[in-house]
């Protein structure tokens, strides 16, 4: 049993008013993962355009976050290096130019985007997982770049396929620079996770081939087949940005999301009952072995497929995924961008229970802790239904991240000190910041609980969690208090893994 289970038991004795969900099986999720991808690249999502002013850059991103935070939302997968470039500015590399409008000019003095949007995610209580691309260098052959871009200085380090200008994987001096830049990141900012998307070695395009013969030729390690020898080179970044993350800040998650299917049936009897493109074969990535390793801490592929779809269907692939997640965190990449749009590969999309289904499904498989949505604009657009699905039911109620115990399994020490009083404008808490744990923590957010008078305090059901925040705030003040009522409030402790400490209180007031 669980040390605050014990203590909610004892409370109960002590306060008769307290009790346990007898059973939690019914209620949403209190830990879950609920993520959306906000992409950069040609502006997809944020910003707009590029060009806009930091100010306008701001707004638009408050606006999207608050939009999230109301959906119930609690991770945002932002692009902040989406071609060789930078979204913020401790970077080796230049200014994006689908942030200001020409690559290598810098926004308004004093403004970093990444510093920003980490600062109101927090605020918000949402986590911020910096997304970077690893290869890719331009989006077209057309597109310019400056002369100080690393396709100008380093040209040796590159081949082009399908237009693009691409990283060569098998370069050691490649794995080593993409590894820096990512630890540029690491090291400067307040960041929670370290992602990347389904780009390693290019989708295949009919009479394109990869220009990475003589790479092969040069720096061979070992292998004889060039198939074998690319999923090497992607396997070595995988490990080393793994070591690397986690050397310097180990509390910081390190999560790919790839294609959906790993290997076919017909390729691999490991591999799942489907028959589509597959990870391995064609885009080199051998994203099972990545969480078998333990290379990752979680794994979000991308099963953009409907329970229709027979070459793949949602389900399949969902049982395939949680049958191989080796202790692992599993979230799904869900297809937003999809919901109500008419397409003639699976018109099963414009059914609008299609989503909702996906995610009873999820929940109804313990191996999987959550999802991720591609993309922030479609949850407004065409997947508006979704989003009041999520609003209304599935996301009701808050979600704390689930827990890696395998990084960190100390909880933080109770908050201290706690104390409510009865204001005009509301009810104003009070507290202190928690003794340092046994592993140094103190505490980088907090999670406030409300109840009525003669409710049940239950800390295990979300229906009761009054605000989350990932800041070291110390006090709140709650105005949607109703006068002359009698609450009851409670807070814990989040360590930077969201180990959650037992409470502090309950502390009772009447509202003025």
């Amino acid at each position: 049993m669980q040390k605050s289970t014990i203590y909610i038991l004892l409370l109960s004795i002590v306060f008769p008013f307290l009790s346990i969900a007898q059973n939690t099986a019914k209620i949403a999720p209190k830990r879950e993962f609920r993520g959306v991808w906000v992409a950069s690249v040609t502006n997809i999502d944020w910003p707009s355009k590029p060009g806009l002013t930091a100010d306008q850059q701001k707004q638009e991103l408050i606006g999207i976050l608050e939009q999230h935070k109301k959906t119930g939302l609690n991770a945002v997968m932002l692009q902040i290096r989406p071609t060789a470039d930078a979204l913020y500015s401790k970077s080796r590399e230049l200014w994006s130019h689908w942030l200001t409008g020409k690559q290598g000019l810098a926004p308004a003095p004093g403004y970093d985007p990444l510093e920003f949007a980490i600062k109101e995610a927090h605020f918000r209580g949402m986590e911020l997982h910096a997304w970077f691309n690893p290869y890719r260098a331009t989006m077209t052959a057309a597109q310019l770049v400056s002369p100080d871009h690393m396709v100008k200085k380093s040209p040796e380090l590159f081949y082009t396929y399908g237009g693009q200008k691409l990283f060569d994987p098998g370069i050691p001096e490649v794995r080593e620079y993409i590894t820096q830049i990512i630890l540029d990141v690491v090291k400067g900012y307040d960041i929670d996770g370290v992602h990347f998307d389904d780009y390693f070695y290019p989708y295949q395009i009919a009479g394109q081939r990869i220009s990475d013969a003589s790479t092969f030729s040069k720096y061979p390690n070992g292998f004889t087949k060039i198939n074998d020898w690319r999923r090497n080179n992607v396997d070595l970044l995988i490990k080393m940005v793994n070591d690397s993350v986690h050397h310097y800040k180990k509390y910081i998650k390190f999560g790919v999301s790839p294609f959906g299917i790993w290997r076919n049936y017909r390729e691999d009897t490991l591999g799942s009952k489907t028959n589509g493109l597959s990870n391995y074969e064609e885009l080199y990535a051998d994203s099972r072995k990545w969480v078998k390793e333990g290379w990752v801490d979680y794994i979000n592929p991308q099963i953009y497929f409907t329970a229709s779809r027979s070459a793949a269907p949602f389900g399949v692939l969902l049982d395939w995924w949680g049958n191989n997640t080796f202790g692992r965190h599993l979230y799904i990449g869900q297809a937003a961008y999809l919901v109500n749009t008419i397409t003639k590969v699976d018109p099963t999309w414009r059914r609008l229970n299609e989503m909702p289904n996906q995610i009873r499904a999820m929940r109804q498989n313990n191996r999987v802790q959550g999802s991720v949505f591609f993309s922030s604009k479609s949850l407004s657009t065409n997947a508006k239904s979704l989003t009041d699905s999520l609003r209304n039911d599935f996301y009701k109620y808050p979600a704390l991240p689930p827990q890696m115990p395998w990084l960190d399994d100390v909880m933080p020490n109770q908050p201290q000190a706690l104390t409510a009083d009865a204001l005009p404008d509301g009810v104003n808490l009070k507290w202190t910041k928690p003794v340092p744990a046994k592993d140094g923590e103190t505490a980088s957010g907090y999670v406030i609980y409300r109840f009525a008078e003669g409710e049940k305090i239950n800390v295990l059901d979300p229906k009761n969690i009054l605000q989350i925040s990932f800041q070291d705030f110390t006090f709140y003040l709650d105005n949607s208090v109703e006068k002359g009522k009698r609450y009851n409030y409670l807070v814990t402790a989040l360590d930077r893994l969201k180990n959650e400490s037992e409470p502090s209180g309950p502390v009772g007031v009447q509202a003025k």
